[in-house]
């Protein structure tokens, strides 16, 4: 579904884009795994046609130098560039507090860092695409970036719904629809996919609580992301534009 696409995956190495990078290589792609980190290990069980085809990049979604140099680089280094994924989520050490407790200075910072990195990608993103006959831009928000938080199922636990990914998740999907319609014309999609929760560990009376409130399967993996944004990144979603595909197992529903 991908032959002869390349694609840049920011945040690759993570949670959901681990699962993008190698379904993407699975089904023909040159990836390029863009972060901060040294995401090396969690691909060391690949087959050796798609290790041939997986490439890695460091990249600041939050500086603009460092955005530019890798798109420049990967142009460089694997030709045209098909489309960019949006999947990294940077925040500060105090990310993670409760409303109440949560400052000033770091709900500016985790807003800026995640949603002013996003808006980052995308200029230069779409900036590089301009120039070269059109391409896929497809962001990440959230089920939480659609309705607002069912905190109940927080209850007596140490997890929280951070009021600072409340917001920049939000604004994400407008930001994407934004740019679908400025770029009228351009051959330049973009689109955002809205994830529900996903497998990390959680605490087991929130699993429950979370799990009652979907209709089949209840919490995601990883993979179940992945399917989506592979149909998201291929030819047979061609006519989709500026659209938010929640996959959720019906939570928002």
């Amino acid at each position: 579904m991908l032959d002869n696409k390349t694609i840049i995956v920011v945040g690759g190495g993570g949670l959901i884009g681990k699962e993008i990078t190698r379904t993407s290589l699975e089904h023909g792609a040159t990836v390029v795994v863009a972060s901060r980190s040294d995401p090396h290990l969690v691909f060391e069980d690949l087959s050796k046609d798609d290790l041939s085809r997986l490439h890695y990049s460091f990249v600041d979604i939050t500086n603009e130098q460092s955005v530019v140099d890798l798109i420049d680089s990967v142009a460089s280094r694997c030709g045209k560039i098909s489309a960019i994924v949006n999947c990294a989520y940077p925040r500060n050490a105090n990310y993670g507090a409760k409303f109440e407790d949560v400052t000033y200075q770091d709900f500016c910072e985790n807003v800026n860092l995640h949603l002013g990195g996003t808006f980052l990608t995308c200029q230069k993103a779409t900036a590089y695409f301009e120039q070269n006959g059109g391409g896929n831009i497809i962001n990440f928000s959230s089920i939480y970036g659609v309705m607002a938080p069912r905190f109940e199922l927080y209850d007596d636990t140490p997890m929280t719904k951070e009021v600072e990914y409340i917001v920049s998740k939000s604004a994400i999907i407008h930001l994407t629809k934004y740019l679908a319609k400025y770029l009228s014309g351009k051959n330049i999609r973009v689109n955002c996919i809205s994830p529900g929760g996903v497998l990390d560990g959680q605490v087991e009376i929130f699993l429950e609580r979370y799990n009652a409130n979907c209709l089949n399967k209840g919490m995601l993996d990883g993979e179940d992301i992945a399917a989506t944004t592979l149909f998201m990144l291929s030819d047979m979603s061609r006519h989709i534009n500026g659209q938010n595909i929640v996959v959720d197992d019906g939570f928002t529903l």
